[in-house]
């Protein structure tokens, strides 16, 4: 998979192309981290107690498929064989930048959501006190 140019500066200054791939826990794609951004979530997943059955689902799924890979002289990156069947990447995929993180997903499957997210997409339900104070 390639990186767009716009990005690979940014992510060899930031994580010296060091990147991390893991499963999305909420939807049928795969998420890349920058080593120094995973680093952060990676400390706060290992605080979780272990004992509370959400939290060690959580833990045994996104670090326990986080992989290391490296964003090559081309702007390329591996993603393990594994991953890629987990959410169905063929072809074609899409990239969408999320900040902090970049999510990859088979385009049939991202298209089905994204049109699904939009018919359900209705303002007038109310929205949380955390989205509420958003401002766009």
């Amino acid at each position: 998979m390639a990186v767009p140019t716009k990005y690979r500066d940014r992510l060899q200054s930031a994580a010296d192309g060091q990147l991390v791939v893991t499963l999305d826990m909420s939807d049928p794609c795969l998420l890349i981290y920058p080593v120094t951004e995973w680093e952060d979530i990676e400390r706060k997943l290992v605080r979780l107690p272990s004992l509370n059955k959400q939290a060690a689902r959580l833990k045994r799924l996104l670090l326990g498929h986080a992989s290391e890979v490296e964003l090559d002289s081309h702007g390329r990156i591996l993603l393990p064989p594994a991953l890629r069947e987990l959410v169905q990447l063929e072809k074609r995929i899409i990239l969408l930048g999320q900040g902090n993180k970049f999510e990859v997903w088979n385009e049939q499957t991202w298209n089905d959501r994204r049109d699904q997210w939009l018919e359900e997409t209705d303002l007038d339900e109310g929205l949380s006190d955390e989205l509420e104070s958003l401002s766009l």
